[in-house]
């Protein structure tokens, strides 16, 4: 089935008729219609376009977004199809260069995810809500897909809608191997959103935009050939193992796998020998953190993590032993991808896009490659423009 077999999209608006106005798509499931989930839009920021979008199966047999009606598992060839005729209608809807966030209920959540998943480039942000990515069916779930494009995950700890195993799935991936930097929320309630979740999201909706208004945003997806002018070899490799585990609220903490004390103090001291660092307090992080600050720069505000106080990177107490600082979008994403760190949540809404953690090394050959990551965000918020190329 082509994406030209389908009808014309119905659909149901709210907010803003500027055509130029950022574009919230709201993609609900079955059992629900536009109407339904368009009201949704009132308790959304003000100022934004909001269109609630459905695609009727091309046999008129009734509505779903994916011909075999499966909850969360759509199969390869009807989710292609689908997606391809509502990338037809975004085109007209939302031309390239238009802010656009997706925001999926439910079945509207898998179709949301193959999207993204699909071409992450085409959009400023997901709403992955109460629902899953819709894996085994012909998307890419590769590491890193999805950096740079942050995402909202909200489950319901007693959804009985969608298999366990599914929202297990989407949840550590989302947090976790696909790089995105992703805010979730876990509620006790079943397969429905509660208040404190919509708040939540709005107010997600409103930082994100303030960012792309204000500051420009790299574009989303994996990367490939990154070179790093600090590291021998100039290449960053895979880290070996599995990925630690991550606190999911604020502060971003690492739970698993923590570096020896004795690394930590290495590490500590050899970004203190950096050329125009000293170290005080963490403006932002937690107490006993220990900032990395330097005493000039011609760097912008991109560069830092605090850029008042010309706090580059900090380092975690010792029962964490990770480190925070900013990276140029490529090599953040190459980080992610490779599974050296993770993306701070608030990365590309609240905080800059580069923001991300570094896990803590655990032997002498992961603090090699540690330390030429930190002298990499030394320079460029120093200013060297070398450190990039």
């Amino acid at each position: 089935m082509s994406a030209r077999t389908y009808p014309d999209p119905v659909v149901a608006t709210f907010g803003s008729t500027d055509p130029d106005a950022p574009l919230v798509v709201l993609l609900h499931g079955r059992g629900s219609s536009e109407r339904d989930i368009i009201s949704l839009a009132a308790q959304l920021p003000r100022g934004v376009a909001y269109v609630a979008v459905r695609a009727p199966i091309a046999e008129g047999a009734g509505y779903a977004w994916f011909a075999n009606r499966g909850v969360g598992r759509p199969v390869a060839a009807s989710l292609e199809s689908t997606m391809a005729w509502f990338e037809d209608w975004l085109d007209s809807a939302a031309p390239v260069g238009r802010p656009v966030i997706l925001a999926g209920f439910s079945g509207g959540a898998a179709f949301a995810g193959g999207l993204i998943l699909r071409d992450p480039s085409r959009f400023h942000g997901a709403a992955i809500l109460y629902g899953t990515l819709p894996f085994d069916a012909g998307v890419p779930v590769n590491a890193g897909r999805l950096a740079h494009l942050p995402v909202f995950v909200a489950q319901g700890d007693q959804d009985q809608i969608i298999p366990a195993e599914l929202l297990a799935h989407t949840w550590d991936y989302l947090l976790s191997e696909s790089g995105a930097p992703t805010v979730a929320h876990r509620d006790p309630g079943g397969h429905g959103m509660s208040g404190e979740v919509v708040s939540a999201l709005g107010d997600w909706i409103v930082h994100r935009l303030d960012f792309i208004s204000r500051r420009g945003v790299p574009a989303a997806g994996p990367r490939s050939n990154v070179t790093w002018a600090c590291l021998a070899g100039r290449q960053l490799p895979p880290r070996r193992g599995t990925r630690p585990d991550v606190s999911w609220t604020i502060p971003q903490q690492q739970l698993s796998d923590n570096a020896p004390a004795d690394l930590q103090e290495w590490l500590a001291k050899t970004i203190e020998a950096l050329p125009g660092v000293s170290v005080e307090p963490s403006h932002i992080s937690v107490p006993g953190a220990r900032a990395f600050v330097l005493d000039k720069s011609t760097a912008g505000a991109e560069a830092f993590l605090v850029p008042s106080a010309g706090e580059f990177a900090h380092l975690h107490p010792p029962h964490d032993g990770s480190l925070h600082l900013v990276l140029p979008a490529d090599l953040a994403a190459d980080v992610v991808t490779k599974g050296w760190g993770r993306m701070h949540p608030w990365a590309g809404s609240r905080l800059a896009a580069g923001f991300v953690m570094i896990f803590g090394p655990r032997d002498e050959n992961e603090l090699a490659f540690v330390e030429g990551i930190v002298a990499t965000s030394h320079a460029v918020a120093a200013g060297d423009r070398g450190a990039v190329k």
